[in-house]
């Protein structure tokens, strides 16, 4: 087995894990561990693309991960910091 199978395989695993965490509602979409987990799937699976030159899927994983980005960096509001 090649290393880009390795990764890719670890980076399926890790987005099947919070997908099947989230329908088994252990993980919400807003958990931290959520946008991890697909983070580091999404990123694994896209280094094994562009390892194997397929781009399409190079983009692919690089939007995934920059979209599960965004909660990590969200603004949490002023009345959620005062309770």
């Amino acid at each position: 087995m090649k290393l880009s199978d390795i990764l890719a395989s670890l980076g399926v695993i890790l987005l099947l894990i919070a997908f099947f965490l989230n329908l088994k509602k252990v993980l919400s979409t807003e958990d931290k561990l959520y946008s991890l987990l697909n983070i580091f799937g999404a990123g694994l699976c896209g280094i094994s693309s562009y390892m194997i030159s397929f781009y399409p899927f190079v983009i692919l994983e690089s939007i995934w991960v920059a979209v599960a980005l965004i909660p990590l960096f969200k603004r949490v509001p002023r009345e959620t910091l005062k309770k």
